[in-house]
């Protein structure tokens, strides 16, 4: 006897259908990192694959694709079938800050359907014990009345601790020069020999320096204090409105992917970030968990690309 099927069952048992593919087929969910094996990147993408292979019902990997800032990583899923099998680990730089930088990127934000957010993170002004200040309000006025005196380090053009110091010196007024330098290790080396006045560094890697003596902190960068160094103001509450640097790690899919599909793979994400285990592990290196619906994290794109945008402008940065 042939079967009919109605249009409502039809739309049911293709979306029964392709959550399936995210879930429970058996097959491999590849999680891209665009970024070598070893970094943060990596280290917490595998810390949260093992779990959502769990929730999905499927083999996760985490393949590593570094290169051009993890442009590599981020093209090639771009470039992927949109089945639910090829995830991006990224960064919010791929998308809120890298397509105002370069103009000629091999991919678009419009290439992607954002999945969830995993993490966010925020970092700390350190500088180093033999400068003349010991306060962000003292910092200030010290650059107000001795112009050219300050500058900042970073780990390149176009880092986040590189916007970081040019968003300080959109709303304070200061005028500070930019030392670019290839990586955070460097730049923090001659933060700490007092070459250079300060730098914006996350604060799991900064802590070890503070607690030698060889660095204190001037304030923290989001808009609450981080958790990892309690006593540290933010920059924000020392005077300096408007001040916020929070970043993020997130999970996006190729533009093709099935709404069931990426729906299906944003509650397993959330399920994942409930694991009481893996939020104290995240914590205890300066991540805080911070699941999302895609049209927050949408939302969360289109406001931060905003803020950035305006900020490269002014400055005129440049990728060399």
């Amino acid at each position: 006897m042939p079967i009919t099927l109605n249009r409502r069952m039809l739309v049911g048992l293709c979306a029964a259908t392709l959550a399936g593919v995210a879930s429970a087929d058996g097959g491999t969910v590849k999680l891209v990192v665009g970024f070598p094996a070893g970094g943060s990147a990596d280290l917490l993408a595998r810390a949260v694959s093992d779990k959502l292979a769990t929730a999905l019902g499927s083999t996760v990997i985490v393949e590593n694709r570094p290169g051009g800032g993890s442009i590599i990583g981020v093209d090639h899923v771009a470039k992927a079938e949109g089945d639910g099998h090829t995830l991006l680990f990224a960064t919010a730089a791929p998308f809120v800050i890298n397509p105002y930088l370069n103009p000629r990127l091999p991919y678009e934000v419009a290439d992607f359907a954002p999945v969830s957010k995993v993490a966010t993170y925020s970092m700390v002004l350190a500088v180093s014990p033999r400068q003349p200040w010991r306060t962000m309000q003292e910092m200030v006025a010290y650059g107000k009345a001795n112009p050219g005196a300050l500058s900042y380090a970073s780990a390149g053009n176009g880092t986040s601790n590189h916007l970081a110091g040019e968003l300080l010196q959109s709303l304070t007024g200061l005028r500070m020069m930019h030392v670019p330098y290839r990586g955070n290790a460097p730049a923090m080396t001659d933060v700490i020999a007092g070459n250079v006045s300060m730098m914006f560094d996350m604060p799991a890697t900064t802590l070890p320096h503070m607690q030698s003596g060889r660095i204190q902190l001037l304030g923290s960068t989001s808009t609450t204090r981080n958790p990892l160094v309690p006593d540290t103001p933010t920059i924000a509450e020392q005077g300096v409105a408007g001040f916020d640097v929070t970043s993020w790690f997130g999970v996006f899919v190729p533009k093709a992917t099935p709404e069931p599909v990426v729906h299906r793979l944003s509650a397993a994400i959330g399920e994942v970030l409930n694991d009481p285990g893996l939020v104290a592990k995240l914590n205890a290196v300066g991540y805080e968990v911070a699941s999302t619906t895609p049209a927050a994290l949408a939302a969360t794109i289109g406001e931060e690309g905003k803020v950035w945008s305006d900020v490269i402008s002014q400055a005129d940065i440049r990728l060399e």
